[in-house]
């Protein structure tokens, strides 16, 4: 799996697991935390949460499910990336600091490797990134960034006082979704800023889309990998798809290593067209 380089120049796997659902059912718990078990046996090494994620329930989750990993000597946790992120209705100064230390509490860990505004909401920018930074200071987290923002607001987000410490800007981004492309994207590169793309598969729909199977299976993928190895194409991209059963597990990570063909793109580039115009940012 390559890496890209993230928060300050390290070395961030391209790949990770997304946890949305996770945590909202008590009865499904243990399955949860057996299946983030066995993603860290197979080698992820980045996982991705948020407040919002079962109220807290999916924090807790990965916290049980890492604290088991490391107990067993599966992962050490300076290997493991962590990311969560913040309502934006939490995103004052003060409001970031003490999010911030229920999603320490929740995770069992004493900094978070990256913390991110879920999305943009009616509180200032500039108290938001106050707050970051002051976290940040302190050792409570190793990187900030944001999510669902688009072209104006990251520009905004620039202009503003440590607005250049922005780590990554996380965005819904898949095949049948590229609207990210016709500017979002190129100016993220220009900055050399990662784009970490959540619902790579389109919600599973790429999944399940007959065209792309038909156009995967003369190259030994499932739909689901031609898709995720797609979304991997670019140097610097990372992709979070949500994964809770082992065959899935073992197809993203496999999907990871493949390497497709200028006929294998311009192929898909046919079945969902790159934008043309630009497009209201697409979020779930």
């Amino acid at each position: 799996m390559h890496a890209v380089r993230c928060c300050g120049g390290e070395a961030w796997p391209a790949l990770g697991l997304g946890t949305w659902r996770f945590g909202e059912d008590p009865a499904q718990r243990g399955a949860e935390v057996a299946a983030l078990r066995a993603a860290f046996e197979m080698g992820f090494r980045l996982i991705d949460t948020a407040e919002m994620y079962g109220e807290g329930g999916a924090e807790r989750v990965v916290g049980q499910a890492l604290a088991e990993s490391l107990r067993a000597g599966t992962v050490r946790r300076e290997e493991v990336r962590i990311v969560s992120k913040v309502y934006p209705h939490h995103a004052s100064a003060e409001g970031v600091r003490q999010a911030c230390a229920h999603s320490l509490e929740r995770l069992g860990i004493d900094r978070i490797d990256l913390y991110l505004l879920h999305w943009r909401g009616d509180i200032p920018l500039q108290q938001t990134l106050d707050g970051f930074e002051r976290l940040k200071a302190e050792g409570k987290i190793g990187a900030w960034g944001v999510s669902n923002f688009d072209l104006d607001d990251m520009q905004e987000l620039r202009g503003l006082d440590a607005g250049h410490n922005c780590a990554t800007n996380q965005v819904y981004y898949a095949a049948s979704s590229r609207g990210v492309e016709f500017d979002l994207l190129p100016w993220m590169q220009r900055h050399a800023m990662p784009l970490m793309a959540y619902s790579p598969l389109d919600e599973g729909k790429l999944a399940r889309h007959a065209k792309l199977a038909a156009l995967a299976a003369p190259l030994g993928l499932s739909a689901a990998q031609l898709a995720l190895a797609w979304v991997l194409r670019l140097p610097n991209v990372l992709a979070i798809p949500k994964a809770g059963r082992l065959p899935h597990l073992r197809d993203n990570l496999a999907a990871a290593d493949v390497q497709l063909d200028a006929g294998t793109l311009a192929a898909i580039d046919a079945l969902f067209a790159p934008p043309q115009r630009r497009q209201p940012l697409a979020m779930i």
